[in-house]
């Protein structure tokens, strides 16, 4: 018998902890939510004070079982969720269950997943926190509101399945009204000059017109550039000004969980899905060889580029080993966070500084190391020197046209000896120029003119709008996310490539939204709601209150809408496919399990086909191509496009790979410290252990 049970959400933290903590303790998971709102109903009742009706999860009886059984036989019971609002709700509810005093001396947390961090807080027991239990309460109730009373409305008057909610109907008009603003932009010409210049025989160089005599002149016409080229005809090119400036350039802060979404998304591509499914791996634990399971960065969840002294003093001494004092700053480098942000937890950080990514790659699926390396290297660059360069703008003159070059020079390469932050818009890069006087003649190998035309704004990729998010304060670090996962799931937005497009559907539920829930859709207001919860989970605000502020009003929107909404008729997006049983093109459907293709003559013809995902996997059995399907229940599954002539299946994605073995197929399949490769014939059994190395979806 333990004597003291640990209690934590997910099976690969309880294994880490476990590793921590001597035979004294048992560490157990929950397994996230233990309970919730019923999804049958709307589970709040708004005439009792908003008393929330909760139940336990279905399918959680085992898991609720096996954790009371372990309570009993234990002295005591700490809860060792996630430090924030949900881990505090969920330490809350697992008090319910077990019977337990929220108020005893039962609930520890920690920022990161080590043996000292853990160790710490079995010192600092506290009783559960309240005041954080009520933010996320009112927020869930919020949520349950505002879908469960406009969804029916969106189902009976534009498309059964759709949802609204506060932060996703919010994030869907941001993207809609950027579509607007680019519809209604007219672009505008103008017209740029580049001069290719020469000073003996070094390297040419890219050299701007500016304008007139040092004035600053735009090109608007075709006829004006014309002049200009005109009257630089056979024109020397003379220095006339030179500028040079010494700048420096200060290290980006360590990652909030915003700001690694964007970077993870402009380096690497990786929607914000992944990067977060990663990431909590690297929280939650890696086995590093002889070391057992090691939680390899900080809380993941966070609006702080706060770190502790500890983890500073560690980079310092690191950067002074490995890289000499010179790259040490004066004084140890502090940053100063967002207005609102909550400030509860450290930045992203690793969680010891000596576990260099390049060291452990050999541990790490191939997106844990790319995920690994970007909280390393950013953390470790933020407390360098800055880099410092010297910046020159050179005036050139061309019979009183006036041409500039920027250039730029390396002094000290500072913290860029690490990381440099990713750019969302790519800018025009500064190039060394030669060394320049006042009086150089140059020469001109090559003049070229170049119409223009004025751009939009682009369209919102996954990192711009979360920054876009953040910057208004709408939804908080653990919402961005599943809100965008959300808006494309349901069809109101599309992936092309890397940036984010408005459907027809997603205009049509915005503008409804627009015309009967202003609120829902107002970024101001839904910012100051985010300003609301915080005020209650620093204990300033009675969350009842907050909610009969908001339902009254609330509550007479919908029951208007009900009644004045007209049907909205969205015409179905016609395919290239033709119904094999009555000839017309196949319409695109939106279905429980996502999109599929249905007859445009139903009732009359009730043919319906499911999209095709063809993998570059040739069947085992009769050589035809593997698809993707989903079963019944929703699942994913493998199989041969003959189906039901081949049955070959398999619930692992395949892939473009033989067995050395037995040359079987082999598949992916997902563990805790993520992506492995292994024969799919069990009698085989071979496991490909180098795809740690390489992603086995690339």
């Amino acid at each position: 018998m333990a004597d003291t049970l640990v209690i934590v959400e997910s099976p690969a933290k309880a294994k880490t902890i476990g590793k921590f903590l001597g035979s004294k303790y048992k560490v157990i998971a929950s397994n996230g939510h233990v309970r919730d709102l019923p999804k049958s109903k709307i589970g709040v009742d708004a005439d009792n004070n908003f008393e929330p009706k909760y139940i336990t999860l279905r399918g959680r009886g085992d898991v609720l079982d096996h954790i009371r059984k372990e309570a009993k036989n234990s002295k005591h019971v700490l809860l060792a969720t996630d430090p924030d609002r949900e881990g505090e709700a969920i330490s809350w509810h697992l008090t319910k269950i077990l019977n337990m005093d929220e108020k005893s001396k039962c609930r520890i947390e920690f920022n990161e997943i080590t043996g000292t961090a853990v160790k710490n807080s079995l010192k600092k027991v506290r009783a559960v926190d309240m005041n954080l239990v009520d933010a996320q309460q009112a927020r869930r109730i919020l949520d349950r509101l505002v879908g469960y009373k406009i969804s029916p409305i969106l189902w009976a008057k534009v498309r059964k399945g759709l949802s609204a909610g506060r932060v996703q109907s919010v994030a869907t008009r941001i993207i809609c009204d950027r579509e607007d603003e680019i519809n209604a932009f007219t672009p505008e010409e103008y017209w740029i000059i580049s001069a290719m210049l020469v000073l003996g025989k070094r390297k040419p160089f890219e050299a701007k017109y500016y304008g007139q005599n040092g004035k600053k002149k735009e090109l608007h016409s075709e006829a004006e550039t014309n002049a200009v080229l005109e009257q630089i005809k056979n024109a020397k090119f003379i220095v006339s000004d030179v500028k040079t400036t010494n700048k420096s350039r200060h290290a980006a802060p360590p990652f909030t969980t915003s700001s690694m979404q964007q970077e993870a998304s402009r380096k690497l591509s990786f929607t914000t899905k992944r990067t977060m499914m990663v990431a909590q791996q690297l929280y939650e634990g890696v086995e590093l060889g002889n070391k057992n399971l090691t939680g390899l960065v900080s809380y993941i969840r966070t609006d702080s580029v706060r770190v502790s002294n500890e983890a500073q003093a560690a980079a310092l001494e690191y950067i002074a080993k490995n890289y000499g004092d010179k790259y040490l700053p004066s004084k140890p480098n502090v940053y100063k966070g967002r207005r609102n942000a909550q400030d509860a937890h450290e930045a992203i950080r690793p969680t010891d500084i000596n576990l260099n990514p390049k060291e452990i790659k050999q541990y790490l699926s191939s997106d844990q190391y790319k995920i690994y390396k970007l909280v390393y290297e950013r953390f470790l660059s933020s407390q360098m020197t800055e880099a410092q360069y010297s910046v020159s703008t050179v005036s050139f003159d061309a019979n009183a046209c006036t041409f500039r070059a920027n250039g730029s020079r390396t002094l000290f390469d500072g913290f860029t000896a690490v990381y440099t932050e990713g750019r969302d818009e790519q800018g025009e890069d500064e190039v060394q120029l030669p060394p320049l006087e006042i009086g150089d003649e140059l020469t001109l190998s090559k003049l070229t003119p170049q119409q223009k035309f004025t751009q939009p704004l682009p369209r919102y990729t996954e990192a711009t709008l979360v920054k876009t998010l953040e910057e208004k304060g709408i939804g908080r670090p653990s919402t961005y996310s599943p809100t965008i996962s959300t808006i494309v799931d349901r069809g109101y937005v599309a992936r092309e490539k890397k940036v984010l497009v408005p459907t027809e559907l997603g205009f049509v539920v915005t503008k409804l939204m627009k015309e009967n829930f202003e609120n829902i859709v107002d970024v101001r207001f839904t910012a100051n709601m985010e300003d609301q919860l915080d005020s209650v989970e620093d204990g300033s605000s009675d969350w009842h209150e907050l909610l009969k502020n908001f339902y009254g009003p609330f509550n007479e929107s919908v029951e208007k809408a009900s009644s004045t909404i007209e049907r909205v008729v969205i015409p179905d997006e016609v395919s290239d496919v033709p119904c094999e049983n009555c000839g017309a093109m196949m319409v695109y459907k939106f279905g429980r399990f996502g999109k599929f293709l249905a007859c445009p003559n139903f009732p009359k013809c009730r043919n319906t086909k499911a999209i095709v995902e063809k993998l570059d996997v040739n069947c085992p059995k009769c050589g035809s191509s593997i698809i993707k399907k989903r079963s019944k229940h929703g699942k994913t599954f493998y199989g041969c496009e003959k189906y039901p002539e081949c049955d070959f299946v398999s619930w692992d994605k395949p892939v473009k790979m033989a067995c050395p073995n037995c040359n079987g197929i082999m598949v992916q399949k997902i563990g805790p410290n993520g992506s492995f490769i292994v024969c799919n014939n069990k009698d085989c059994g071979y496991i490909h252990r180098s795809v740690k190395k390489a992603d086995a979806d690339e």
